[in-house]
């Protein structure tokens, strides 16, 4: 009986610490800003990988395998309560985009993805997009190739899809309850996965409403127009023609109340 015991003790310390180094392993784990990134061995797959870095920042919100929540819950890891949709199907396009330019995850749920510095790693990003892009088929990263676009082709087309919330130059703005990116720092595949998904509460265009030739020639003016020849003059940050045109009046009047106190002042004399 005695041995029995000892051995019971010896099992039920081992669990004890096995547990621990768990916890201390999932401690260390946890980045100050919440994220959990990848450790263990590295010799698992890429969707094993995708898998542990999904469970640790992205099931809260999203739910077991992608499942999504649609109740908020009590109990989600790093204090979030907010429900996320589904992401089977999504296929690799959408959490390349979200994730490799920083909209996700999100501080807060119901919280705007707004663009901002990458919270994993790329080799971490990989993975996370594998797992996902495992949940089911879906669309692929896109490959545009602005090479073969053309330039008044892609300006057509983006004054006609796109400038009414971005701007003709891709400055962006705002709209009804959200902030339209400025272009500038968007690399050629987020441009097209961008039009492909529609981000919030942008639009998605799909290959029917513009083909991948037509996307072809947005993402060659959207990258042209960033360094636009300003044979007109001063740029003045390419804000617009109605921002640019009361600057025009601005400078106009200053010039006239300046002529009219020179005139002024001569006829006095």
């Amino acid at each position: 009986m005695p041995d029995v015991m000892s051995r019971t003790t010896r099992i039920g310390a081992t669990l004890i610490l096995a547990g621990g180094l768990f916890g201390a392993a999932i401690a260390g784990a946890q980045a100050p800003n919440g994220i959990v990134h990848l450790s263990g061995p590295a010799h698992r797959s890429l969707v094993q990988r995708g898998a542990q870095l999904y469970a640790g920042n992205c099931l809260s919100c999203h739910g077991v395998d992608g499942a999504g929540i649609q109740t908020p819950r009590p109990d989600g890891s790093g204090g979030q309560t907010g429900s996320g949709p589904s992401l089977r199907g999504v296929g690799a396009m959408a959490p390349d985009f979200y994730l490799r330019t920083g909209r996700m995850p999100l501080d807060e749920t119901g919280d705007e993805p707004n663009r901002q510095r990458p919270l994993f790693s790329n080799g971490e990003i990989n993975a996370l997009t594998a797992y996902v892009a495992s949940l089911g088929k879906g669309p692929p990263i896109p490959r545009p190739d602005p090479a073969r676009g053309d330039l008044a082709t892609g300006m057509e087309l983006f004054t006609d899809h796109c400038a009414g919330c971005h701007q003709v130059a891709g400055e962006g703005g705002y709209v009804t309850g959200a902030k339209v990116p400025v272009l500038d720092h968007a690399t050629t595949t987020q441009i097209a996965e961008a039009v492909r998904i529609g981000p919030y509460v942008m639009p998605s265009f799909s290959k029917h409403d513009i083909s991948d030739r037509q996307l072809d020639n947005i993402v060659a003016y959207v990258l042209t127009n960033r360094s636009p020849d300003d044979r007109g003059g001063v740029g003045i940050g390419h804000i617009g023609p109605v921002p640019e045109g009361m600057v025009a009046w601005l400078v106009a009047a200053v010039v006239l109340v300046g002529v009219c106190m020179i005139i002024g002042e001569r006829l006095r004399a």
